[in-house]
């Protein structure tokens, strides 16, 4: 495994994420897909042994099961004080008002609640998973900064939305010498590049962290066009993301296909390999519900695209709608409710 320090922090990072969202309670409101305690275990207990030691999950996944999946493992597989957890807060968890959002009341008590389902003192990555227009961006950065210095949270981070938004969060809290955002968790993939021209410069710019989700395009790069899986069949927020671009995606998903038999490797490393290969990116966080999962991202670490097989993976590419605020565009925002 390799390690590298995350973006301006001295925090030490490995290169890859492992994104807990497939591990949680299936009955509870989420995702069908998420594998029970059991099931789980083993593929903690691989990245573990593969180096990983970066851990992202959010309190809305599984109804909050992932968080206490992902706290109950670790503490059983890792010591605490050399892995790094990650986790979320903005969507609701119930319907009823202050049950979600970034106001201060909000945020104060999600992070108690994540604090006690991971069964941990403190949460070494504490992001916004949206930005909440609903709240003062001055009322959102006050706060982490609060609990920041209440020593729950080491650091804080922010989830998609368009740089402006970002730059001016920032900006507010340098102003006010408060706790900086040290990373941004957006989506960056083969599929979407809007980010190279909105987001990662800015992040290069400050110093930021930037830990990509869905770097393999929700399952979509890592198999033949035509090809299919349970979860790509219930996948709302999949099918929303890309409906729009079907016609472009499937001459980029082609292109992967053709440089990995050209190699001899699964099209999941041509993939990851491509999104490690920029380098504003730190650590794309990957799930993983089997075992070649993890193996292909720890092996794509190896890879060294030549500029003609980059070119030829960019060629097809053309501009998408920007995602920006919710990392979709603003007609499918209904769905978000569950990503």
């Amino acid at each position: 495994m390799k390690y590298v320090q995350f973006g301006n922090t001295g925090l030490t990072v490995s290169r890859l994420c492992l994104g807990c969202m497939s591990y949680g309670d299936a009955a509870k409101e989420g995702h069908d897909w998420a594998m029970d305690l059991d099931a789980s275990r083993p593929f903690f207990r691989q990245a573990l042994e593969a180096g990983i030691n970066f851990f992202d999950t959010a309190n809305m996944y599984s109804g909050g099961s992932s968080e206490e999946f992902t706290g109950k493992l670790l503490k059983e597989m890792a010591n605490r004080d050399e892995i790094v957890i990650a986790t979320k807060a903005f969507f609701r968890w119930r319907n009823a008002p202050n049950t979600g959002g970034l106001s201060a009341k909000a945020l104060m008590h999600a992070v108690d609640d994540s604090l006690r389902r991971l069964g941990t003192d403190y949460i070494d990555l504490y992001q916004i998973h949206r930005l909440d227009q609903n709240t003062p961006m001055e009322e959102i950065v006050e706060t982490l900064d609060a609990i920041v210095r209440s020593g729950k949270v080491r650091y804080v981070g922010a989830s998609s939305m368009y740089a402006w938004q970002f730059q001016k969060m920032l900006h507010l809290a340098e102003s006010a010498g408060l706790r900086q955002f040290v990373s941004m968790q957006n989506y960056v993939n083969l599929l979407y590049r809007e980010e190279e021209r909105e987001m990662l410069p800015l992040c290069a710019d400050r110093g930021i962290a930037v830990m990509p989700w869905s770097p393999m395009a929700r399952g979509k790069l890592t198999r033949p066009w035509n090809s299919t899986t349970e979860r790509s069949e219930s996948d709302l927020v999949g099918k929303a993301l890309y409906v729009r671009t079907q016609d472009n995606d499937r001459q980029i998903v082609d292109a992967v296909e053709a440089v990995a038999k050209e190699r001899g490797v699964p099209m999941a490393q041509i993939a990851l390999a491509w999104v490690l290969r920029k380098p504003e990116v730190t650590s794309p966080i990957i799930g993983a519900t089997k075992p070649k999962h993890i193996d292909d991202a720890v092996a794509a670490l190896d890879i060294e695209l030549t500029d003609d097989e980059v070119r030829r993976l960019e060629e097809p590419y053309q501009p998408h709608p920007v995602m920006g605020l919710f990392g979709m565009p603003p007609a499918e925002i209904k769905l978000t409710v569950r990503t």
